[in-house]
């Protein structure tokens, strides 16, 4: 796998009123991709219309109305021919000028329409880290669920749609709680949906942390002075406990019973106390025996980074071979140089094409001609390319 080239690969990407972009058009190869340019005129912006190629609203979750361009029609569109394992596939994804009540975005795949972004999980797989992302160990438990949840999407495109399920179902049961609904036939269909959901949920967050622990481990083993540290992985919460204890099955009964006998509490508390949305990620600097909530700012990077790059190792391995696209937004930022080198050298490894931005090209230099060359320039539409 080192020296292959990727099977999911940007080759063309073109936006229509994106962000500060009227129109551009970048063509690429399946290497990675570096994207320089100062701070504000378009890098991360770039990376964003990438991730939209996959479900959800992207790496910075915004109100897709608020993406358009502030000076054009309020449309906006992304249009990218990807190369997957599926062959060559055209993808485009956008919404229509005066669509800010629109449900969701428009997805077209070969040019026919489809029914949602989820979709996309079809086709695309992508994982990013930002800066905003530097605080995920010590910040909301909310945003570590949210981190590996999107994770799991790379090699589970159902964890998704089990998710949705879940959260609607837990809406609808919350507003009956709200509402002082006490009518028990009313509540037991939203609970059975809750229950059956949300162990799968819990299961297969508890598979992926323990197959990204293999995977640091097998990291470890490989090189025990690696730039991005081993780390310990777990997910803590009441149905992740009972699943190492008992049967799935058994666990669902467990679950609705409580919600059942709970309805009271929470419809005091107004909300739901209890299901995989009270879970946690943890994280643990294995060298340090440490949490990763107590570790330095750098060491939480290098974890971050390690768990990025576990997680497109597994991808890879899960998927016979393709790698899922990185989107590493100001990555080198607070790395030296040999830890910089030591980044490239495993994305190469992984055969991912990953999209990484920054203020100087130089501090990408160690990719040499193994990495497209972009220089990203604000008020321009034209963007130049070098190798």
């Amino acid at each position: 796998m080192a020296d292959a080239a990727p099977r999911l690969w940007v080759e063309r990407l073109t936006l229509t009123d994106f962000r500060n972009y009227e129109s551009a058009t970048l063509e690429l190869g399946p290497e990675p991709v570096v994207l320089a340019g100062a701070n504000g005129s378009g890098k991360t912006n770039l990376l964003e219309a990438v991730s939209l190629l996959a479900p959800g609203q992207g790496l910075r979750r915004a109100a897709y109305a608020d993406i358009a361009r502030a000076s054009g029609d309020g449309s906006w569109s992304v249009a990218a021919k990807v190369h997957t394992d599926l062959g060559a596939v055209d993808i485009g994804t956008g919404i229509a000028a005066g669509g800010d009540n629109a449900p969701g975005r428009i997805v077209r795949i070969d040019g026919v329409t489809k029914q949602g972004s989820g979709i996309l999980a079809d086709y695309v797989e992508v994982a990013w880290l930002t800066p905003a992302m530097d605080g995920l160990f010590t910040g909301a438990g909310s945003e570590r669920r949210r981190f590996l949840d999107r994770l799991i999407l790379c090699f589970d495109a159902e964890h998704g749609r089990r998710a949705s399920r879940f959260e609607r179902a837990m809406q609808q049961r919350n507003r009956l709680l709200s509402d002082d609904v006490r009518d028990h036939a009313r509540f037991q269909g939203l609970e059975d949906v809750m229950a059956e959901t949300g162990v799968a949920i819990a299961a297969a967050r508890a598979e992926a942390a323990a197959a990204l622990g293999a995977i640091s481990e097998r990291r470890r083993a490989r090189d025990q002075a690696s730039a991005f540290p081993w780390a310990v992985i777990a997910v803590e919460g009441t149905l992740e406990a009972n699943l190492r204890s008992m049967p799935a099955l058994d666990v669902e009964e467990r679950y609705k019973a409580a919600l059942r006998t709970g309805r009271e509490r929470d419809r005091a508390a107004g909300r739901t106390l209890e299901g995989p949305h009270r879970s946690d990620l943890v994280v643990e600097h294995g060298p340090k025996a440490m949490p990763a909530r107590l570790c330095s700012t750098g060491e939480q990077k290098a974890l971050l980074l390690g768990l990025v790059l576990s997680h497109a190792e597994l991808t890879a391995e899960r998927q016979s071979g393709r790698a899922p696209i990185l989107l590493l937004d100001e990555v080198t930022a607070h790395l030296d140089a040999a830890r910089r080198a030591a980044l490239f050298q495993e994305i190469l490894a992984i055969g991912t094409q990953a999209w990484m931005t920054g203020t100087d090209a130089e501090a990408f230099s160690a990719l040499g001609n193994r990495a497209r060359f972009v220089t990203v320039d604000e008020g321009r539409t034209g963007i130049m390319s070098r190798r």
